[in-house]
């Protein structure tokens, strides 16, 4: 059985396909028509739809907190300089690995296969030779490179 958070995430997705890139929200409303807390809208917001997975949120307080998603459009190379030059950086934990990973899956950047690859090979239990104080340090540099690969 889907998570309500799944369920939220999917429906908000549909609507920016609907709308072609951009939707504004009232989390009130949405909270509402889920039956759930506001807080949850939140939670997806803040966990779903993010700039690493390829999204821009602006919030605005106030009369039932009205939010405007944008699906960031833009070109794999300029995608790829900007996953190389702001968001990785020089370490990166295993689950902010795999959003990027996701995030390049879901957009059709990759291929499902070769995301599960990636994920393999920057996956903890892989990099058990490499000492834990490296390993963020290892899994950006790995995960560079397969991108750069995979992408050009």
């Amino acid at each position: 059985m889907a998570r309500i958070s799944d369920i939220i995430e999917e429906f908000i997705n549909d609507l920016i396909k609907e709308a072609e890139g951009t939707i504004e929200i009232g989390r009130n409303e949405l909270a509402g028509y889920f039956n759930c807390a506001p807080s949850q809208i939140n939670y997806v917001l803040t966990t779903r739809f993010t700039v690493d997975r390829g999204y821009y949120i602006e919030s605005r307080r106030g009369g039932g907190g009205c939010i405007r998603i944008s699906k960031i459009g833009i070109d794999k190379q300029q995608y790829l300089n900007n996953l190389l030059n702001k968001q990785i950086g020089p370490d990166l934990n295993k689950e902010k690995a795999y959003s990027f990973i996701d995030a390049m899956c879901k957009e059709g950047v990759i291929t499902e296969k070769e995301g599960k690859i990636i994920k393999a090979a920057v996956d903890d239990n892989n990099l058990s030779a490499v000492p834990k104080s490296l390993r963020d340090e290892v899994r950006a540099t790995l995960l560079k490179a397969m991108f750069v690969s995979a992408l050009l």
